[in-house]
This record gives C-alpha cells, sequence and structure tokens, in this order.
C-alpha cells in the first residue's frame, strides 16, 4: 500500500472536484494501492465562528459581485467536468470549517473519515447547508453511521479543536499554501484538482515500483 495524504478544505470547491478526479480514477482501478488520509487546512482560518453571508465574502474577495461571478466560472466549467453539479447560488453562508474538520477527525478514527469528506462537500455544495452548524454536523455525522448525539456533544466541547487548529498551521508551516494538496508515499507532493489520467499515471508507477517511498 502507499499513502496517500490529502490536504482539502470542505469549501474548497476545487477539492470537491479533485475528489471527484480522483473517485473517477480509483473506481477505473479498484485494485490500487492507496491508503488516503485527510488532513485539515482552512481556506478562511480567521473567519469568525459563525462565519458571514457568503455574498459579503465574495464580494468583499474578489473586489465586487462581477469579480467573483469571472473567478468561479472556471470552477463550474471543470466541475461539470467531474460530473459534479455545484449550487452556488443555494450557498447562503461562507463557514468557519474547523468544526468540519473536527468531525472528519472523528470519522477517521471509526474508518470513516472519506465518507465524512463526501458528505460535507455534498451538503455544502449540492444542498447549501452551513456546515459550520453543529445541527448540520450533527446529521451529517448521522448520515455516515456515527453517533449524531455523541458527535454533537464533542462539538459543543473543546475536544479537539487545538489539535485542528495545529495540524493546519503546521501543514502551512510545512509550505503548503493552496489546497487540494496531495502527498503521494510520504514525499511526492500533486497539486491541485488533477485529472484521472494523472492518477492512472501514479497508480501504475506505485505498483511498477517507479514510484515509491524511496524514489
Amino acid at each position: 500500500m502507499a499513502k496517500l495524504d490529502i490536504f482539502s478544505d470542505p469549501i474548497c470547491p476545487w477539492c470537491y472536484i479533485g475528489k471527484a478526479y480522483l473517485d473517477r480514477a480509483l473506481e477505473a482501478h479498484p485494485d490500487h494501492p492507496f491508503e488516503i488520509a485527510w488532513h485539515p487546512f482552512q481556506l478562511n482560518p480567521d473567519m469568525p465562528a459563525d462565519g458571514m453571508d457568503r455574498r459579503a465574502y465574495l464580494e468583499g474577495k474578489f473586489g465586487g459581485k462581477d469579480g467573483a461571478v469571472q473567478a468561479y466560472m472556471p470552477v463550474l466549467q471543470q466541475a461539470k467536468d467531474a460530473g459534479l453539479e455545484i449550487d452556488f447560488e443555494g450557498i447562503e453562508r461562507t463557514p468557519n470549517t474547523l468544526d468540519a474538520h473536527r468531525l472528519i477527525h472523528w470519522a477517521g478514527i471509526e474508518g470513516r473519515q472519506t465518507a465524512a469528506v463526501s458528505a460535507l462537500f455534498r451538503a455544502y455544495f449540492k444542498e447549501g447547508r452551513d456546515i459550520g452548524d453543529h445541527d448540520v454536523l450533527a446529521d451529517i455525522a448521522d448520515r455516515i453511521e456515527l453517533d449524531a448525539s455523541v458527535i454533537h456533544r464533542l462539538l459543543a466541547s473543546e475536544a479537539d479543536r487545538e489539535e485542528i487548529a495545529n495540524r493546519d498551521a503546521a501543514a502551512r508551516e510545512m509550505g503548503l499554501t493552496s489546497v487540494p494538496t496531495f502527498i503521494v508515499a510520504g514525499r511526492h507532493a500533486v497539486p491541485g484538482a488533477q485529472p484521472p489520467d494523472l492518477w492512472k499515471k501514479v497508480i501504475e508507477e506505485i505498483k511498477s515500483g517507479a514510484l515509491d517511498e524511496d524514489g
């Protein structure tokens, strides 16, 4: 097996697209060698705890509505190419994602980490849900067969908040500036939403021994 470490944020559309491309490659190669682990990286680590109005956030970030529309046009095209539908109009709030990353962490303990990531992407990009809200996160936990009441109690506590924040900071100190970033076999960085053909090549190289932890 080869470790595939993925640095991602549940509100990052390129992460959603990158996962869809990776999923397509893995489905085509069910004997793939990857052992996948998801790691926290907040696009907006300084976002207020309760998030903010998405329109105000986008217009502030991109210098007005026209700038936001221009910035997201290539995202929509790439999403379509990846077979995804993103309902940007349905997203009312941009959340702080620290608690969503806590959920991913706890799901990992139960072997449900990728399921949590998938459910968070779906909730945010397709259903327009506020994935910073504890009730929403508990409902997502229930969807992936975690105990929603336990997750709700954990979210109400300080459990693992510092750990997630420290892991986010460590990723930045390591030199990560954007997501998604994939680390193959502990040493080969693959940045951005890469097409299935690239993942096919990586899988073939790992299987042949051309790409390993010593190579």
